[in-house]
């Protein structure tokens, strides 16, 4: 069973990671099992992508509440 790779730090690293695995799977030149190693990668990437979006957008709906006596607690994301 493949090992899984650490997922990027940051949503920025994860795009660029993204963006090249792209780049490579685009180029035709991959053996067909690392392009599907690649194919996997990416959608690990994108998936952990859509999900920090997300939790951005919540953060940023809590902040944005018309209710202003709401009290502000700590934002936790489920994954923490």
């Amino acid at each position: 069973m493949p090992k899984k790779a650490e997922q990027p730090t940051s949503f920025e690293s994860s795009l660029q990671q993204l963006e090249q695995i792209v780049t490579r799977l685009e180029s035709g030149d991959l053996p067909l099992e690392e392009a599907l190693t690649e194919f996997e990668r990416g959608v690990q990437l994108a998936r952990a992508g859509q999900q920090k979006l997300q939790q951005a957008e919540q953060r940023v709906q809590i902040l944005l509440s018309d209710d202003k006596d709401a009290e502000l607690t700590p934002f936790t994301p489920d994954g923490e």
